[in-house]
């Protein structure tokens, strides 16, 4: 019998596999989910999500690593060591759209599958990206969250997770192209966290310290968010910098109660967890990733692939003192 192990390493992150209680076989399929971070709650709860659909596979284990601080360099570590262990897939969430590309196509000629899910890998190295929605709806909809609340516009700015970040980086690309559309709201800089809640939380600091007009920070990424609305916080500045972006309910809830953040949105991060691990079962299975082909992700339907052989699992959803109460204590 198998059961959820968890190690602990300096910084009491998680490293260890998340298995489901089947027995062991020489048939079982074993599917690695690979973040950008231990220890980061979003992908805690996506790790729960690839738990629920290697229960529903039957006769799978999930392996769920990742390094301990966002860099390439950690993330191809671990995707080495997958391959030495001869895993049969491999679900990615990347720190950088190319620079695992040679790690990931070792695996692939290995006949290990490869889906890049959250922050995509280049299409050369990888068969499938799920996007969690469709990015011009995720940058239309971070800086509509920041413009709704500024009827006479403003200063805003943007922190973002790791400068070479693919999601973010494109989610803030897509922003920029519907700007026109709120000519009085101005996008005074970017900063970077790293993901790291100390640096996002110095950089917030930085943001409101350098632009005293600043009327709101968007933050893409669910620690800077955090990060940023307790640096509103601890400044005394609620009510006069809304912090929004994407941010998960159950780390969220203090700061829409005391108003630091009017709104946010995400989606679900338990099922695109789901969704990562049902796609690379189905390759597994036999599935061709090409372009036009519908590939399952068991209970949320199936994703229709682009020619980049990526598709989008949902819209964002938005979250505000209207419904906060009702996810908090899901995710």
């Amino acid at each position: 019998m198998k059961h959820l192990t968890r190690m602990l390493t300096a910084g009491a992150v998680l490293v260890a596999a998340i298995a489901v209680p089947l027995t062991a076989s020489a048939a079982e399929k074993k599917i690695a989910l690979v973040v950008k971070a231990l220890g980061i709650g979003f992908f805690e709860a996506a790790a729960e999500g690839a738990k629920e659909a290697a229960t529903e596979i039957g006769d799978t284990e999930i392996i769920y690593t990742g390094p301990t601080d966002t860099t390439a360099e950690g993330q191809i570590e671990v995707i080495n060591a997958l391959i030495a262990q001869k895993v049969d897939a491999i679900a990615i969430s990347a720190n950088d759209t190319d620079a695992l590309v040679p790690a990931l196509k070792k695996a692939m000629q290995r006949g290990i599958k490869v889906v890049s899910w959250d922050s995509g890998v280049a299409p050369e190295g990888r068969q499938v990206h799920l996007n969690p929605s469709s990015n011009p709806l995720i940058g239309n909809m971070i800086i509509k969250l920041a413009a709704d609340h500024m009827p006479d516009g403003g200063d805003v700015a943007v922190l973002s997770a790791s400068a070479t970040a693919t999601n973010q980086n494109i989610w803030i690309e897509e922003m920029n192209k519907v700007m026109d559309q709120y000519p009085n709201v101005h996008v005074v800089t970017t900063v970077y966290g790293d993901d790291l809640f100390d640096k996002s939380y110095r950089e917030a600091q930085g943001l409101i310290q350098s632009y005293p007009d600043l009327k709101a920070i968007i933050a893409p990424t669910s620690v800077g968010i955090v990060a940023a609305a307790q640096a509103v916080t601890d400044a005394g500045k609620i009510g006069a910098i809304n912090v929004t972006g994407l941010g998960l309910p159950s780390e969220m809830a203090a700061y829409v109660d005391n108003g630091a953040s009017l709104s946010f949105a995400i989606w679900n991060p338990i099922d695109l967890g789901y969704a990562a691990v049902m796609l690379a079962n189905d390759l597994i299975d036999g599935a061709e990733a090409k372009p036009g082909a519908e590939l399952s992700m068991g209970r949320l339907g199936t994703l229709t692939l682009d020619d980049d052989n990526a598709g989008a699992m949902a819209d964002p959803f938005v979250y505000d003192k209207s419904n906060i109460d009702k996810f908090k204590d899901i995710f």
